[in-house]
Order: C-alpha cells, then structure tokens, then sequence
C-alpha cells in the first residue's frame, strides 16, 4: 500500500523565514549548533479537557523523505537572497536529529511536550511547519471527533465530510484521524484504499430524484444491494411517503429474497420527532431490527440533545462540524526553542516571556509522563521533569499545582509512565509506527483511563499538569533574571 506522501517532495513546505534563519545560522558559522525545541499547545479546542494527538505516522513519513531537489535548488536560487554556498549545503542536506513524540492516540494536555526536536539548528529550523501542520490539522479532528464519539454512547459514528474538508489531503488525513477518535468509517473512499478505513455509504437525494417515483428508486437500490440496503426517506416527505415505500420494498423486494434491510436514514427536519414515528412504523411493519440513521449536520451537543431526548437513531453521520472541528478550527500547536546544546553535552535553557502568562514556555529538555492509579487504572496527573530527572513513585511522589502552587497532593499506590518516546536517533527512524487499527484501539483505552469529570463537555475538571521540583527552580530563574 502506498502512503499519501509517497510520490511527493514536501521539504519546500516551509515558512520563507525558516529558509531565511537557516541561511543565516549557515552564514554566520552555527550550521552545527544545536538546539532543543518543542511542539505544544495552550488551549484545548472547544474549551475540552484534553486533546488527543495525532499525525506522527505521517510526520514520519516526511522525515524519512526529506531532500531539496534540482528544481528546488533552482527554485531558491531564482529568489537571490541565497548564497551558492547554502544551496550546496541543502544540495546534499542529510537529518542528523533526535526526535521524541507522544504516541498517535494519547490524551495530551496543554503546555506538554507533544514532539521534541534536538539537532542542527538549520534542521530543526526547517522542519518546523511540516511538523506544525501536521500534527495541528490531524489533532484537531481527531480531538474533535472523540467528542462527538462519546457524546453517542456506543451509537456508531460515521465519518461524512470528505466534500466539506479544507482540500483533499485535509478529507484523506482527516478520515484517518477521525479513524482514530472513533468513527467506525469514512465516506471517503481514498481513505479506505489508503489506509484501510472500513468505507460506508448508500444513496444521495440524486438518486431517488433520478426515478419517476420514490418507489421505483428503493426498489432499484434494494435489488442491487439487498445486503446492505439502507433507504434515504427524506427526499420528499419522511413520514408520508419515505418510511412507507421503503416498507413496501422491503416487503416486495427484499422479503421474497429471504434478506432483512439494513436500515434508513434521515437526513433533514427533526430528528427526535421523526425518528420516534418511522421506529414505530417500521416496528408495526414487521421490522424492528431495521436502523435509523441520522446526519444532518450534527454535532456533539445535537447528538449529545438527540439521545436525551429518547430519539430512536441507532447510528450517527456526521459531516462537516467533524471534518473541519467548525466549532473551534484551529488546534493552535506552536514550535518553541527550549534549549541550546553545548559542545560538552550540557545544556543551556531558553525561556520566552510574554505579557500573557500562558505564553510563557517551559524551558530545557524534557521528560513528560502520567501517573497512574495502581487500584483503578485510572490517569491521575501529568508530570513535566529535566531530562535527567525519572518520575520516583515508589514511596508515593507529591505533585503541586504550577500556577496555584499552594495547592498540593501526595500520590500513593501508583506508577509513572513515560509518555514521550524516542521516534528518530541521529536522523534515523527507530520507532515503528502501529497499525491504524492498534492506533484507534489504543486511543480508547488510553481515553479510557481519563475520569469522567475530565471528559465533560461544560467546565471540565482541569486535569493537574505538573512540573518537577528541579525544573519548576530552573524556569522561575530565569524568569527573575529576566527581571519578571
């Protein structure tokens, strides 16, 4: 199977200013410098409690192809603010970088080391918006649709927006992350062929419109895919015409095949309503196993009202407020420097300061992970250490809220779980990605560890994010020596 990338050339998927420094650093002598830079978040989209990261699959999939090509080197050279001697230098550009990241599928929470890139400043430097985009736009869906996926109760949710994402590549890899968060298919039917995504569908408004009559449309349909025969009821009218010829049809076509019909879908007007009649219609035809299902531009909180109130919908499609997360389009991951490597191995910590707190970075190379409850399993917080620093739980380990830092817990009866891994070693890939399959299933589990009063839609717990003793020191000196 070939991956989306693999025809392709993205090196040159780059802000102008990540060229412009690389030269610069090429220029000034510092092409060996290296520095540690982070990929985090501030803010999780929708005002959630958690974000689920995702992309590093296809991330992976640029690094290992990285390379500036002859029309490339063209391309830059016609700019004329690049010396011949860095276009040689990108002529045989190799990665020489270490990379940790967060598994695809694992809640993450702002401020965290999602991805962290240490090596040659001009590599790391130009990797930046590949990385960005790439793990901004697949976070953001799958995110979102974790949501929309719980706010359904085990209901299947149906992945419908290929026509409304943001470009083809934005409806491929859209699919594939909403895979991730849950859906159990796509409409899109590359996303099948690409990545093994269940496709499902059945009919347009077209197609009954395409028949002289209603009827004629189902009972076409019906004959051709008795299998997996699911009627569109709304081109007309649901309760006056939709339910009853698709009843005629599976009594007429499909009953003298010996087949059950799979089911109906409702695709406009009100859903509760319509839903509670066509169950009782099809009940008292003889046919209580036959689905309902629902689109209509549907979102977490609809689907979330639809089941409070006893609508009769077994599955969900949804289109748009998934795909695109219209609700809240922007993941808002960043790409910051947190440290510089000296020739002897130590390091020395870089802080940005901001009039707004939140912007503040967390300085130096890190290790992030989750503790764990021994007895429930269950996440209790995560902590944020130097990187030659472990998460000692053995006699317990006492965590302190950074920002209220009165507020502290002592953590007994529980284990710490480093979350961010190595993926690449001196440029060479040592982390074999897992199936999309293992991906989905994990980020469930991994959901699954999170409390209820986290996963709340409205003012969810805000889940404790720590930073190490030696490390919470390290970033307030610098803060003081900032004069803040």
């Amino acid at each position: 199977m070939t991956t989306i990338n693999a025809k392709r050339n993205l090196t040159l998927l780059m802000d102008f200013y990540e060229l412009t420094m690389a030269a610069g650093y090429f220029e000034e002598g510092c092409e060996d410098k290296v520095g540690v830079f982070d990929m985090f978040f501030r803010r999780v989209p929708d005002n959630g409690g958690f974000a689920i990261t995702a992309g590093l699959a296809q991330f992976c999939e640029v690094i290992d192809s990285l390379h500036f090509s002859d029309e490339d080197i063209e391309y830059l050279r016609g700019k004329e603010c690049f010396s011949e001697k860095f276009l040689e230098y990108l002529r045989h550009f190799e990665f020489h970088c270490n990379i940790w990241a967060v598994p695809e599928g694992t809640p993450v929470f702002p401020h965290e080391p999602i991805v962290t890139v240490e090596g040659p400043a001009i590599e790391a430097q130009l990797i930046e918006t590949l990385l960005l985009v790439t793990f901004n736009h697949q976070s953001l869906i799958c995110t979102k649709t974790n949501r929309i996926v719980r706010a359904a109760k085990g209901r299947p949710i149906m992945e419908f927006g290929s026509r409304r994402a943001q470009g083809y590549d934005a409806a491929v890899l859209g699919a594939r992350a909403a895979y991730i968060g849950g859906v159990v298919g796509t409409a899109c039917v590359m996303a099948d062929r690409q990545y093994g995504i269940p496709a499902l569908g059945t009919m347009a408004h077209s197609w009954v419109q395409m028949f002289p009559s209603e009827y004629e449309a189902f009972a076409a349909y019906a004959k051709l895919y008795p299998d997996n025969c699911t009627l569109l009821v709304d081109t007309y009218s649901v309760l006056k015409s939709g339910v009853p010829n698709a009843i005629r049809v599976f009594n007429e076509v499909l009953a003298p095949m010996g087949v059950r019909p799979k089911g109906i879908r409702i695709d406009s007007g009100d859903i509760a309503y319509l839903s509670k009649r066509a169950r009782r219609m099809l009940d008292e035809a003889g046919y209580p196993d036959c689905g309902i299902c629902a689109s209509n531009s549907l979102d977490e909180y609809l689907v979330r009202d639809l089941i409070q109130q006893d609508a009769k919908v077994d599955s969900f499609g949804i289109g748009e407020n998934m795909i695109t997360s219209k609700s809240d389009p922007v993941f808002g991951g960043v790409y910051k420097l947190a440290a510089v490597k000296m020739p002897d191995g130590t390091y020395i910590p870089k802080i940005k300061i901001s009039e707004t707190a939140e912007k503040t970075t967390i300085p130096h190379l890190k290790n992030l992970y989750r503790i764990y409850d021994d007895a429930t399993g269950k996440a209790m917080a995560d902590y944020i250490t130097m990187y030659d620093e472990e998460a000692d739980t053995e006699n317990g380990i006492t965590l302190f809220d950074p920002v209220e830092t009165w507020k502290s817990r002592t953590f007994t009866g529980v284990h710490a779980k480093r979350l961010n891994i190595p993926v690449y070693v001196n440029g060479r890939r040592v982390y074999e990605n897992p199936s999309l399959t293992e991906i989905r299933s994990y980020c469930a589990a991994q959901v699954d560890t999170l409390w209820d009063e986290v996963k709340r839609f409205e003012n969810p717990h805000r889940y404790y994010v720590d930073l190490s003793q030696k490390l919470w020191d390290e970033r307030h000196r610098l803060l003081k020596e900032m004069g803040r």
